[in-house]
């Protein structure tokens, strides 16, 4: 993605505290390592803005503000906040921090107006609710001033043929609901190079019949593994215990696999087993070729392969996955020196986006 897009990406140490505001001895030392671990993985500093979340002040301010219009029923319907407080039973998650995370991640997206987000299955909801955020955000404060007379000024600048264009298009969609006109309006705008910032929000927001996009709605962005299964075939998680952590040494690799569960009707070597109901089965889903995956299915069912036979692809292809990336986390860890000055060109350029957006949200807000 950083070579298409202009990418963002934090350790969400606030987050973090969301769970573990009891035990914050490690956070720090948690951050910088995941910061390593993206690096390792491939992160490019320089084409990518990497920074910790705490360290921008705006996410805290946004999210204060989202906070006075968010309706309390959106975030007890979110399908993580019951999940994670049953799975979790040992924390005392009757938090507000608990409660407003999805928020605060909305806040996250929002400041940099983001219009993708590159997410896990299992929080496609969140980036639906920011979604939502967005939109009564806009509903409530976007309608400025004189907001006609300056979308009409907008489209006069928009060109001569282009301001055709837009025009027959809005009537084509609010008219007549003509789906590809609103999107050929929407490319028109975000396209032409004549029109300032502020006119092209306007003119989206007049497409839509409301006013103008001043926090602008994301969409969710899936990998085929949209969901990575844990070692016992729940979604990998820390708070779960259940990882496989991308500096994993060879022999670790190898005995997490091989202690993982599998189909609970293969009691005895002999006895033919389902891979639908084995969790190593999903790891082959990721990591292994149709070769291979169908010499599980073959072997599993007719009891020709043994669990132990069938874990092994999975293993090599993990440390396989791993090794360049250990070899590049040893470079990172041994210079933290290097990682910070990372961090901290990161929050600079951070600051300065979140900041833009922030005046724009106290202005509409009436704060400035």
């Amino acid at each position: 993605m950083q070579g298409e897009y202009e990418c963002f990406f934090f350790a969400a140490d606030w987050h973090a505290l969301t769970t573990h505001y009891d035990d914050p001895a490690q956070l720090a030392a948690h951050t910088h390592d995941m910061v390593v671990d993206w690096l390792a993985a491939g992160v490019d500093p320089q084409k990518a803005t990497l920074f910790v979340q705490s360290q921008v002040p705006a996410h805290a301010e946004l999210h204060l503000l989202l906070s006075m219009i968010t309706p309390l029923g959106w975030l007890e319907r979110v399908p993580t906040y019951k999940d994670q407080q049953e799975k979790l039973k040992e924390k005392d998650l009757a938090t507000y921090g608990f409660l407003g995370y999805p928020l605060l991640q909305s806040a996250d997206i929002l400041v940099y107006r983001a219009s993708r987000v590159p997410v896990g299955a299992d929080q496609v909801a969140h980036v639906e609710i920011t979604r939502e955020v967005a939109r009564r955000f806009n509903h409530i404060y976007g309608r400025e001033p004189g907001f006609a007379q300056k979308v009409e000024e907008a489209i006069a600048r928009l060109g001569k043929k282009p301001a055709r264009v837009y025009v027959d298009s809005r009537k084509a969609w609010q008219e007549r609901g003509e789906v590809a006109a609103l999107e050929a309006a929407r490319a028109l705008v975000q396209q032409n190079g004549n029109i300032a910032g502020a006119d092209r929000e306007r003119l989206l927001g007049d497409l839509e019949g409301g006013g103008k996009v001043i926090l602008p709605e994301p969409q969710a962005m899936l990998t085929p593994a949209s969901k990575m299964p844990g070692l016992d075939g729940q979604k990998m998680s820390k708070s779960y215990g259940n990882t496989i952590t991308l500096r994993e040494e060879p022999a670790d690799v190898d005995a997490k696999v091989r202690r993982m569960p599998t189909d609970p009707a293969r009691v005895r070597r002999t006895d033919a087993g389902e891979p639908a109901r084995c969790p190593v089965w999903q790891l082959h889903e990721i990591y292994s070729g149709d070769d291979v995956r169908a010499w599980v299915q073959s072997g599993c069912r007719s009891a020709g392969i043994g669990c132990l036979e069938c874990k092994q692809p999975v293993i090599d292809a993990i440390n396989a996955e791993l090794a360049p990336m250990r070899e590049r986390a040893q470079h990172f860890a041994s210079r933290p020196a290097e990682v910070r000055a990372i961090l901290d060109a990161g929050r600079e350029k951070a600051r300065a986006v979140a900041e833009a957006t922030m005046v724009e949200v106290r202005q509409a807000m009436g704060l400035s």
